[in-house]
């Protein structure tokens, strides 16, 4: 079995078992909000539009629609999802982690919501509104980054 059915396996296998809170891989990759983790990613990386002049800045509040879940070509561990908006916003691709994909039970038909927010865009299960992918604006990430303190 190739590697990408592996993982559309697992992510269909992860929904209809249903799965808990995949596990953060990193202090630096994760972030946690009312006892559940979300997966930390950049806002310019992890948003493309569905023309080159779209970005994440572009990307509207609301629902869309899980149409495809593929393996990002170049990124080994991230998946490439693409999104319909169900209010007639602009589709785009989120490319993630596997392990925030598998949190979010992405699957295609599914529906996720996009929020604004001050430091970029997040995204949540329509269903559940639980937080699973953090997409950071570069200015926030910056200021995220983990330090090792010295005592």
């Amino acid at each position: 079995m190739i590697r990408s059915q592996q993982v559309l396996l697992s992510l269909a296998l992860a929904g209809a078992l249903g799965a808990g809170p995949a596990l953060a891989a990193s202090s630096a990759s994760s972030a946690s909000s009312e006892g559940s983790s979300a997966s930390v990613g950049s806002l310019s990386t992890s948003v493309e539009g569905s023309s080159k002049s779209s970005k994440g800045d572009k990307v509207a509040t609301g629902d869309y629609r899980i149409l495809d879940v593929t393996v990002a070509d170049n990124q080994p561990g991230h998946l490439r999802v693409a999104l319909q908006g169900l209010a007639g916003q602009d589709g785009f691709v989120l490319v993630l982690p596997e392990q925030a994909a598998l949190q979010g039970r992405l699957a295609p038909g599914g529906v996720i919501t996009a929020k604004a927010r001050d430091y970029g865009l997040e995204f949540a299960s329509a269903k559940t509104r639980q937080a699973f992918f953090l997409a950071v604006d570069e200015s926030w990430r910056q200021d995220m980054r983990t330090r090792p303190v010295t005592l």
